[in-house]
């Protein structure tokens, strides 16, 4: 296969790689217990917590990120959690925790909208739980949730965690993972990361591994615990995809070359406002509309309703045919929206570039 020029690919995930990043993944193994792999871990313990906004070890396993999730369910949840669910990915957090045998709480809003502070603080007045699970950006809808004052709601119950999908947020817009008092948040390599899928990354509070300590039945490969006594070696807990590693040490220098994480939010920031102009202006004269409401818009995903008498997947396949890939709608909004994954290293034009060729195949 020919591989297609970088900028074409907008899919809300797995995210378009750079070619600079697609090539560390050609470097040759080495020991995943000796001195280069404590070195590469070493070197990017710094770069990762200035990623997370924190001061504390950022853990690194292969898996997905629904693997973190389920670390999060197993080592945060004593016996009930509230989960809060505005799309697919929250009712997916919702379920792991029945899955591992927890009670769970649902607390739901209808697609595109979001769980705000109010609707929080009355839900934990009315529920006895020990952990509140939710989604920052949900991947579905294009729905950004007010996380900060979310966190500030929980402030109030020093004995429930906070546990948060920041799947498709992290590295794209704020997560201010210490001054926020997020519990557990994690993130997945395939997003706004723009790396191949493969590695969850995440970050514990101390009274989130207090809590582990007290679980026995947190599990093995996913035990919290383990990862953190392995982060403080510099180890990994089990062989890890060792190329993949290699691939986000050479995001991280990306990263730090552009600017940093700030500069990096502000141009997808930037991405989700070209998308906003075009729902203004040309856009929004043939049909297109956002699903989430202004002011709760993702920074890294554009959900758009599609014009009446459209579907949306046939609107990506005939993206697809003029050789450009965006998303269809998710499950229940598959053919009302389409998506755009507006993140990782994609630029203004790019986005304005993918929009022009929605324009031309809605017409």
């Amino acid at each position: 296969m020919t591989a297609p020029s970088f900028g074409r690919f907008f899919l809300p995930g797995p995210t378009e790689v750079h070619p600079g990043v697609l090539a560390a993944l050609t470097r040759p193994m080495i020991p995943h217990r000796g001195r280069e792999m404590r070195q590469l871990l070493a070197g990017m313990a710094e770069p990762l917590k200035q990623l997370f906004r924190t001061q504390r070890r950022v853990l690194v396993g292969t898996c997905s990120a629904t693997g973190f999730m389920e670390m999060a369910v197993r080592s945060g949840v004593r016996q009930r959690a509230l989960s809060l669910v505005s799309g697919a990915f929250g009712e997916r957090f919702a379920a792991i925790v029945a899955a591992t045998g927890r009670e769970v709480i649902r607390l739901n809003v209808a697609p595109g909208q979001t769980i705000e502070a109010d609707m929080l603080h009355d839900a934990l007045r009315r529920s006895e739980v020990d952990a509140v699970t939710m989604v920052h950006s949900e991947t579905s809808t294009g729905a950004l949730a007010p996380l900060e004052a979310l966190a500030q709601v929980m402030r109030q119950h020093p004995d429930v965690l906070l546990l948060v999908d920041a799947v498709t947020s992290l590295a794209g817009s704020p997560v201010e993972t210490d001054a926020w008092g997020l519990d557990f948040g994690f993130t997945g390599s395939q997003k706004a990361l723009a790396l191949p899928p493969g590695l969850a990354l995440g970050v514990a509070s101390e009274r989130m591994l207090e809590r582990a300590q007290t679980i026995p039945e947190r599990g093995a490969y996913l035990d919290l615990v383990a990862f953190d006594e392995a982060a403080a070696e510099m180890q990994p807990t089990n062989t890890p995809a060792m190329s993949l590693y290699y691939a986000l040490d050479a995001q991280l220098q990306r990263i730090a070359a552009e600017g940093g994480v700030e500069a990096r939010w502000r141009r997808h920031d930037a991405m989700r406002q070209a998308v906003e102009q075009w729902v203004a202006g040309s856009g929004g004269a043939l049909g297109f509309s956002y699903l989430p409401a202004e002011g709760r818009r993702s920074w890294t995903i554009s959900c758009l309703k599609v014009p009446e008498g459209k579907k949306g997947r046939a609107i990506a396949q005939a993206l697809g045919e003029r050789g450009w890939t965006i998303g269809s709608g998710y499950g229940s909004l598959k053919e009302s929206t389409i998506r755009i994954g507006h993140m990782g290293d994609h630029t203004v034009a790019g986005v304005q570039a993918v929009l022009a060729e929605v324009e031309a195949a809605t017409r």
